[in-house]
């Protein structure tokens, strides 16, 4: 799931910067796309048409970021103290595997030395 919120952050992010390269600015537009009213928009159409989309995108944009932050902290505990309780636990845990795995085993003679 946060791969996919990831991903699509991403993208939407991608879009918003070409959108926002699109308008035309004071120069009269980052990309050299402007003219006349002749084509599919008129100049005043494309501002409003570019100027919602950006707004979409950005409300979009910041949904998606939320959602991702909201599903990167279920998988954190919330404070320190729980942090420390998960370590001790995790150390208690392997303990008492060591001590299980030391009692199944066999016992063994030592070896002694031969005295010289």
């Amino acid at each position: 799931m946060k791969n996919i919120l990831l991903a699509l952050d991403m993208l939407i992010a991608c879009a918003i910067t070409l959108i926002v390269l699109l308008q035309r600015g004071d120069s009269g537009g980052a990309l050299g796309i402007g003219g006349g009213g002749g084509g599919l928009f008129s100049a005043r159409g494309r501002a409003n048409f570019l100027t919602r989309t950006t707004a979409i995108l950005a409300a979009l944009f910041f949904a998606v970021s939320l959602s991702l932050a909201y599903v990167s902290k279920k998988d954190r505990p919330t404070s320190i103290i729980e942090t420390i309780e998960q370590k001790q636990n995790q150390e208690l845990q392997n303990e008492e595997l060591q001590n299980s795995e030391q009692k199944n085993q066999p016992e063994t003679q030592e070896d002694t030395p031969l005295a010289q």
